[in-house]
């Protein structure tokens, strides 16, 4: 397919604004799907998961190919839950446009924030569908104009809506200036043309000037023809806002209402005409392996092959089912190819495209395109693929630390293996998901973004991969990290079997900001000390770090630095540097004045304006710090941070306290000292 007709997006929103129900549209119009399925009645097609039907929810990225007028679309739909925050964060670095649903009645909620944010740092050029219409409380007008102030960017409506709540019933398409509704009888496929109404003909030309004056700021030959009095083609309109969306200038914005099947064809119009194909978008930034150097990775089908792992997922016959998306030259089955990333030959044994969660083999996957490769057994999510010859590692994935705990054990010692079996498939597949054991105790913990991420994934343990565990109360995750410089000697000396091991490390430790993790440099010329000892003192600092300081936690915001060292050909050994590096780290450590770290949350609360007081005093009293707060016409927004510790059981309080009207999320902000 020629690759100007390929588009990668996602579908991006707050939880229910109904992303998952606009795609079900889209499929059904595309052809995917014969019938259409509803979120309420867990029978959506990009809601697979067993889970997602039950909670009515997303949890993982589904992706789907479907066709639009010769166009092929890739659509990955995203889930709108903050707790999932990792599956939405891979998939916008793979895709090359998206569009974000905003409900016509909330407007601009706090996850349609934060996801704007992750799309804003991986630069994702975007087109806006107002959904809901048909709601009460809808209000297009306020919408529009909310858009445009959080998120600081001018929004450029193409379509009005006719009436709005229940007497919503069509738009009008400010640059045809007609009327378009969409028949009851065939689920909305047919479309009706008529004149723009009476009672909205000055508004659709104030909207038509607006539209037409955001289009000509962005190109002096609309601007010149606008002046002459001369009719402006649409064609011409639509390259200028093409042009102006992929560069981020500007946001287009659709409405209708998915459930009513309102205005879905329209915003499918949108995304072959206004978002980026492959090549449009500026080249990916990558790693060579051999230089060490930064280069850039162009859109090139005939290049070396180049690929990203963006997800996994497991299935029972096939195994693993890597998610990628093919930056450059073309992967094909049957053939070997390196895993750059583990420096591993892995084999495609199968390629497929995904509609929803039905299979098409295919024989190869071109540059631009999103498939799934079916073989690999040493795959991991961020994970680069591609050819010996020219090895170049995308930029890495940032995930956000894993902040809440709970110990796990399963219910008869015959699934312990089984149970450790299914962790390690989970933490395959979900990066921000990880377990460990205790070498003490022998009890398995494991971590994750949020309660709810946990309770599905403790959900998926026992239902899906059929593993009886129990699981204790979530634990909040703390981090160690010390606050003085000290720079400490250790010599260590053993005989073992006969041959003496020795190893004498200087090392100093110090304090580094807020969120900068954990760092480990040498100021040891590599020819005073081979390599692999220069590995083992690593490996001991770095063990070290993982068992924390005084408390048994991770340490985090310090640098290590490894001052000096006495090597002896005929005493020195891996093993006496491993052990000399981490007793060092570990006694410098003690004498750092270590404090105990714990993860603080950005919370943001939607309450009716009556209980804004309730809330604000509750969370105070839960050590909360108010951040801002912004009224709005049916509720007001707050946002704070807040302990993850004092967090615990907060929706049921918020509940309570607002009669069940007020609504909460919260992710993950940073690491402060424990008051």
């Amino acid at each position: 397919m020629d690759d100007k007709l390929l588009r990668n997006i996602g579908i991006m929103a707050h939880i229910d604004a109904g992303k998952t129900t606009t795609t079900e549209r889209i499929l059904y119009y595309t052809g995917e799907n014969y019938r259409i399925g509803e979120v309420d009645d867990g029978e959506a097609s990009m809601d697979f998961l067993e889970q997602e039907q039950d909670r009515g929810i997303t949890i993982s990225s589904a992706a789907t190919t479907c066709f639009w007028k010769d166009h092929q679309i890739n659509i990955i739909d995203t889930p709108g839950h903050v707790d999932f925050t990792a599956e939405v964060e891979r998939s916008l670095r793979v895709l090359d446009g998206a569009v974000a649903v905003v409900c016509g009645v909330s407007g601009v909620e706090p996850q349609t924030e934060t996801v704007w944010r992750q799309a804003d740092h991986y630069k994702v050029p975007r087109i806006i569908f107002v959904n809901k219409m048909d709601r009460l409380g809808a209000d297009f007008y306020q919408v529009v104009e909310e858009i445009s102030k959080k998120f600081s960017i001018q929004a450029v409506p193409l379509f009005l809506p006719v009436g709005a709540e229940s007497s919503f019933n069509g738009i009008v398409d400010l640059l045809e200036n007609r009327m378009i509704e969409f028949e009851v009888n065939d689920m909305g496929s047919s479309m009706h043309y008529s004149p723009v109404p009476s009672d909205m003909s000055d508004l659709a030309a104030e909207w038509h000037e607006k539209l037409i004056d955001a289009a000509a700021s962005h190109s002096d030959e609309i601007t010149e023809k606008y002046f002459a009095g001369e009719p402006i083609p649409r064609d011409m309109i639509i390259s200028t806002l093409r042009k102006a969306t992929i560069e981020r200038k500007l946001v287009p914005v659709f409405v209708g209402a998915s459930l009513k099947n309102i205005g879905v064809q329209t915003l499918l119009d949108g995304i072959v005409e206004l978002l980026p194909s492959p090549m449009d978008i500026p080249p990916m930034k990558g790693i060579s392996v051999k230089h060490a150097n930064e280069v850039e990775v162009h859109h090139d089908p005939q290049g070396n092959p180049l690929a990203l792992i963006f997800k996994i997922q497991h299935d029972r016959e096939a195994g693993p089912l890597c998610f990628v998306r093919v930056y450059s030259g073309v992967i094909r089955k049957g053939t070997a190819i390196l895993n750059i990333t583990k420096k591993k030959r892995e084999r495609i044994n199968r390629i497929v495209r995904m509609h929803a969660n039905r299979p098409e083999p295919i024989d190869q996957l071109a540059a631009g395109d999103i498939g799934v490769v079916i073989g690999f057994k040493n795959a991991q999510t961020g994970d680069t693929i591609g050819s010996e010859g020219a090895q170049i590692l995308l930029e890495n994935m940032d995930f956000p630390e894993p902040v809440i705990s709970v110990a796990i054990e399963p219910k008869t010692l015959s699934d312990q293996d089984k149970l450790k079996a299914a962790l390690g498939i989970l933490t395959q597949e979900d990066p921000t998901f990880t377990w460990k054991e205790n070498a003490d105790t022998g009890q398995l913990v494991i971590s994750g973004m949020g309660e709810l991420h946990l309770d599905v994934l403790v959900t998926r343990l026992t239902k899906e991969m059929k593993v009886e565990a129990r699981v204790g109360n979530p634990q909040v995750t703390y981090r160690e990290t010390i606050q003085q410089p000290v720079t400490k000697t250790e010599q260590f000396s053993k005989i073992l079997a006969g041959k003496e091991h020795a190893a004498t490390v200087t090392l100093t430790v110090r304090p580094l900001g807020t969120g900068t993790g954990a760092k480990f440099t040498s100021k040891v010329s590599p020819k005073a000390l081979p390599a692999e000892m220069s590995d083992a003192i690593k490996r001991g600092v770095e063990n070290s770090i993982r068992s924390g300081i005084k408390f048994g936690y991770e340490a985090i915001d310090l640098e290590t630095v490894l001052e000096s060292v006495v090597y002896n050909e005929l005493t020195a050994s891996t093993f006496a540097f491993e052990a000399a590096s981490a007793m060092c780290f570990e006694s410098a450590c003690r004498e750092a004045d270590p404090v105990l770290l714990e993860p603080i949350m950005r919370v943001d609360i939607v309450v009716p304006s009556q209980y804004v007081g309730e809330v604000m005093g509750s969370l105070t009293a839960r050590g909360g710090l108010i951040n801002s707060m912004e009224s709005r016409t049916s509720a007001d927004h707050i946002i704070a941070k807040a302990p993850l510790a004092q967090l615990f059981g907060y929706s049921t309080i918020l509940r309570s306290s607002t009669q069940g009207r007020g609504t909460f999320t919260m992710e993950f902000s940073h690491f402060a000292k424990k008051s």
